[in-house]
């Protein structure tokens, strides 16, 4: 495989990627030879995953950008183009929660998370699939979540994971012709700051949350990020490309 043709010629673009599973998958990428846009709200928050790529001997660069804006999301693409050049994968991992009943949901409760999860998928969707069309190649991986099916106190986020798979189908259906794969990729429990909130959110110990958690999973434990890294390395790959339109659960276990 050619520098070219294989994953040492490809820049990648990870959104969220300060912590948590966009780390894991940022680096996983890089680990595969991609350069990689490290991409955050804001550019500091990104120095350690950079580091952690730069000193494995990869290439990395901090990007800092609010996905929900698209003056924003147009700059930070422009700064991944300027310093590792043109985007063939983009991993829309970016995310908040802001979990409560209905009745308690506020306004900003719903457009926040639906801003994040949604507006930022398709705002760095669109600005990134024109380089992917260029180079006939690219692969467009969202971060759906087992939430998707519905989870209590979680109308927000359920909806924004929900539509996001609506929203991956139809990418393989309009980007299909250009080289370009678009799936997604839908974690049940994942132990990281996210769910360790939602613990404290409910009042419970994270140790004892992620127990009773791993009792009701089929493979008897939780998630780890690597875990979902290891699933957008193969949809990164040059391996996946008859494999477009999916969503993926990497729930230790069947849920749909």
């Amino acid at each position: 495989m050619s520098e070219e043709s294989g994953p040492a010629g490809r820049v990648a673009i990870v959104t969220g990627a300060a912590r948590g599973i966009g780390a894991a998958v940022a680096k996983r990428l890089a680990a595969d030879g991609m350069a990689v846009a490290v991409l955050d709200l804001k550019e500091a928050d990104g120095a350690g995953t950079v580091e952690a790529i730069t000193s494995a001997g990869g290439r990395a660069i901090a990007v800092g950008a609010d996905v929900s804006q698209a003056d924003q999301v147009a700059a930070g693409v422009e700064k991944a183009v300027a310093g590792l050049g043109p985007p063939a994968v983009l991993v829309n991992n970016a995310g908040v929660i802001r979990d409560n009943l209905l009745f308690k949901m506020s306004d900003d409760d719903w457009d926040t998370v639906i801003g994040v999860h949604l507006r930022g998928a398709f705002l760095m969707s669109r600005a990134t699939q024109k380089y992917m069309v260029d180079q006939r190649f690219g692969r467009i991986i969202n971060l759906s979540s087992s939430s998707a099916l519905g989870n209590r106190g979680q109308a927000n986020y359920s909806a924004a994971k929900a539509g996001l798979q609506g929203f991956t189908k139809t990418l393989a259906i309009e980007l299909g012709q250009f080289g370009i794969t678009a799936n997604a990729i839908a974690p049940g429990f994942i132990a990281t700051d996210m769910t360790a909130a939602t613990a404290a959110r409910i009042g419970v110990e994270f140790e004892a949350f992620q127990k009773a958690a791993a009792s009701q999973i089929p493979v008897r434990r939780v998630g780890q990020p690597d875990d979902i890294a290891h699933v957008a390395s193969f949809l990164a790959s040059e391996g996946a490309g008859f494999v477009s339109g999916q969503v993926i659960y990497v729930a230790g276990g069947p849920l749909c």
